[in-house]
């Protein structure tokens, strides 16, 4: 069984910064990837950014520049550093990992709210 916690959502101003974490424990056999999916009222659930165990990273176009995706191996933790914020950026944010043999895992959410 593998846990994922979120931590770091809230509300902030447009043009403001939050910094998302999401630990992972339990029984992980190995990484391949870990990343962070966006979901805002009644739109589908959006990749926003993850980053495999090499360290190579991918960010969807709407949040390139913008965030950064971070990790800390030793500690099965990654990171979302998130600058600028637009309003369009409200969503309950989502921590993903991709384990070996296909294993998919998702955290419970964080709220990220984003006021004009």
């Amino acid at each position: 069984q593998v846990q994922l916690v979120e931590s770091g959502g809230g509300l902030v101003q447009a043009g403001g910064s939050l910094r998302l974490s999401c630990a992972a424990s339990g029984s992980i056999f190995s990484i391949n990837a870990m990343g962070w999916y966006r979901q805002a009222p009644g739109k589908q659930r959006e990749l926003v950014a993850h980053i495999t165990s090499g360290g190579s990273t991918n960010y969807s176009g709407a949040v390139k520049g913008r965030f950064t995706i971070s990790r800390d191996n030793a500690k099965n933790t990654v990171y979302l550093q998130m600058n600028s914020l637009k309003p369009e950026d409200t969503a309950v944010y989502y921590c993903n990992l991709l384990a070996a043999r296909g294993y998919v895992y998702w955290g419970q959410g964080t709220q990220v709210t984003v006021s004009s």
